[in-house]
């Protein structure tokens, strides 16, 4: 049950990345500043805790071995997931961007051709394989995609076409960068760096994009107000840092039973219910309409369905290897 709660809790503190963006929005504050400042900030929260676990050291000299890799990848899973991320929010509520997000399993799912797993035969021998898109996973996943198309029917008519277009193309991009950056980070540092680590050098090694959109920003619409500023540090405290380590601890206590992480895994689901509860109680919100709570349900049902099935395939796989194992 503890897995499940701190899974639950995670989902919670994720949640405020989308209401605190559609809040910054609807206050004015440009979706540039939004974006950087987020990244900013990370950066010294993160420094604080890789620091006190004394691991600086290990991170600075693994970035050096590979700094073309790093900017490139880390720019493409952190700058073009959250930037096109918070030029969503300026087009729709918190919580339809919550439930849109969910896609990113889908996206995930298809990038698996991209990469290489470690395959084990018969014969006990280790080799290389190039991965394969999970169909059967992915027929659960067409509940996420219809409960998306189900929330997006009734905004799409308070939306000009232009609108919808933005945003549907900006929510595509982030869910296809987010999983292929960090899939692409993890090749490259192997098991040489924990999560703190790596999360931190990949949030120096985007710096780059974020200074570019606050120049661009500065120009543009001007200095971030001082809202804004604070908005934008309980983004990176809240989703950056207490998020990130609830969502760890959950999974690292279920991490070799593979029913009970995909129910972990699962609870993320949960950040589309907290952030209609979050917008409807701090921004005044309309509540969502029947229609939308259906949509809401299908993507929830969907991620639930995808994980458990994902990782029931996974452990059916791995007790048929045992078993060929303990044959031979």
């Amino acid at each position: 049950m503890r897995p499940i709660i701190l899974g639950a809790c995670s989902a919670f503190f994720f949640a405020f990345t989308f209401i605190i963006n559609r809040a910054m929005e609807l206050n004015g504050g440009s979706w540039l500043w939004s974006a950087s400042l987020r990244y900013f900030f990370m950066v010294i929260f993160l420094l604080i805790i890789v620091g006190a676990r004394k691991n600086l050291h290990i991170l600075f000299h693994e970035m050096k071995k590979a700094p073309t890799s790093w900017i490139i990848w880390s720019t493409v899973g952190f700058g073009l997931f959250y930037a096109p991320l918070t030029y969503a929010s300026s087009f729709a509520p918190g919580w339809l961007i919550a439930g849109t997000w969910q896609i990113t399993i889908i996206s995930g799912s298809l990038l698996a051709p991209l990469f290489m797993e470690k395959v084990q035969l018969k014969s006990g021998e280790t080799v290389m394989k190039r991965g394969s898109i999970p169909w059967r996973g992915l027929g659960f996943s067409t509940l996420i995609l219809l409960g998306v198309i189900v929330m997006q029917f009734e905004h799409a008519s308070v939306m000009s076409l232009k609108a919808i277009i933005l945003c549907s193309v900006s929510m595509i991009i982030a869910s296809f960068a987010y999983p292929l950056g960090n899939r692409k980070m993890m090749n490259v540092c192997g098991d040489r760096l924990d999560a703190y680590q790596r999360t931190l050098g990949m949030t120096i090694a985007s710096l780059p994009l974020w200074i570019i959109l606050s120049i661009i920003g500065m120009f543009t619409v001007g200095a971030p107000s001082s809202s804004q500023v604070v908005q934008s540090g309980l983004v990176a405290l809240f989703s950056g840092v207490a998020a990130t380590v609830l969502f760890f601890a959950a999974t690292n206590l279920v991490k070799n039973d593979m029913e009970k992480l995909g129910a972990v895994e699962a609870t993320q689901s949960l950040e589309v219910l907290f952030a209609v509860a979050g917008e409807i109680l701090f921004l005044a919100s309309p509540i969502p309409s029947l229609v939308s709570w259906i949509g809401m349900a299908l993507v929830m049902v969907g991620m639930a369905l995808h994980s458990y099935m994902s990782h029931r395939t996974t452990k059916s796989t791995y007790s048929a290897k045992q078993s060929a194992q303990l044959n031979d």
